[in-house]
């Protein structure tokens, strides 16, 4: 039986969302991961709920996440699916698995799915929030968002994403990391607001290339920062060269708020 889950996460302590298992060395014989990840503390906690133990993690058990994220990443809506033949009880199961996570991952939803569904495959679009603090001084609860201080201009920056809409190939946005040939994304919305301090970018599409929505703050906070013109958004996209883009901002402020099938 297949069953998906809703999961929450704060992302700083981990070295993302995905397992990545070191190669073998004295040190590692085993070849075992050496920083938690998000995947590890839930196939763990999943394995003790589900079997009694963790052996039987990578024999009979894996968690299929909807995407990556990078360490720092946070996650309000990530969906992970799994299968067992156990007759899962949704209440029961999300209230124990809840007991047992640590205090920075959680779950909220357990639902029986289709057998062809899949967390990643299956998903139709992606909606994810970046917010910094946008303000000279700083402030003991600025946390771990990052500060910009020099004046942002939220018009501006709009007419910036709004180049962004539409189907394109988003080749000056990716980094190294990208495994996947196709760099060809369709953004449904991408909108900036402003919350006192706070800068908010929602950005909608059907998938995202390694670090892209990092990559897209960065070349809007260029364009803001050396006073260019909007359409130097548009001169990025069009020269599908990375080279011409912002820098990758830090993962801190960005979350996976909800992904919709």
């Amino acid at each position: 039986m297949r069953y998906a889950l809703k999961v929450q996460y704060i992302g700083k302590n981990y070295a993302g969302s995905q397992i990545q298992f070191a190669g073998k060395c004295k040190e590692n014989p085993q070849g075992a991961e050496i920083e938690p990840t998000i995947q590890g503390e839930l196939e763990k906690a999943i394995s003790t709920l589900i079997f009694g133990d963790t052996e039987n993690i990578n024999r009979q058990f894996k968690a299929v996440f909807s995407g990556r994220t990078d360490k720092g990443v946070n996650s309000l809506g990530q969906i992970v699916h799994f299968d067992t033949d156990k007759d899962l009880v949704a209440s029961n199961f999300v209230y124990h698995l809840n007991e047992i996570l640590p205090d920075d991952i959680s779950v909220s939803d357990l639902k029986v799915v289709d057998e062809r569904f899949h967390a990643q495959k299956s998903a139709k679009r992606r909606y994810y929030r970046f917010e910094f603090i946008n303000r000279r001084c700083k402030n003991a609860f600025d946390g771990d968002l990052m500060r910009v201080k020099y004046p942002t201009d939220l018009d501006r920056m709009q007419k910036s994403l709004n180049y962004l809409l539409g189907e394109h190939d988003f080749s000056s946005f990716k980094s190294s990391g990208t495994l996947n040939p196709s760099k060809v994304c369709f953004i449904e919305k991408a909108h900036v607001t402003r919350q006192g301090d706070r800068v908010i970018i929602d950005i909608v599409g059907n998938r995202f290339l390694y670090n892209m929505v990092r990559t897209i703050v960065g070349t809007l906070l260029k364009i803001e920062g050396h006073n260019l013109k909007p359409e130097h958004m548009l001169e990025v996209l069009e020269a599908k060269d990375r080279r011409k883009a912002g820098q990758t901002v830090s993962p801190y402020g960005l979350t996976l708020m909800e992904v919709t099938y």
